[in-house]
């Protein structure tokens, strides 16, 4: 590799602040702020939106949309004001 051209590759602390869970893992992000973590060790720290623990397509809380069509939903809604002849 050359020297100088590459970021720095350490072990970062991520927040979800969604569900207020800490994780460790390596990383070239560049943080601002730092965090000590339970081992003692004082590591830099990135807070989160969301992340594999909280999101709904690796947690399987998804919203499912409805089937329901267009003229369905029409009737529904409508279809007791509606006179036939």
């Amino acid at each position: 590799m050359k020297p100088g051209i590459h970021p720095e590759y350490r072990q970062v602390i991520f927040h979800d602040t969604s569900i207020d869970k800490h994780f460790i893992i390596g990383s070239t992000v560049a943080t601002k702020g730092t965090l000590v973590w339970s081992d003692g060790e004082t590591y830099p720290y990135v807070t989160l939106d969301i992340s594999s623990e909280s999101h709904p397509f690796y947690t399987g809380h998804q919203r499912h949309n409805s089937s329901e069509g267009r003229s369905s939903k029409f009737q529904r809604r409508f279809g007791s004001r509606i006179k036939t002849s």
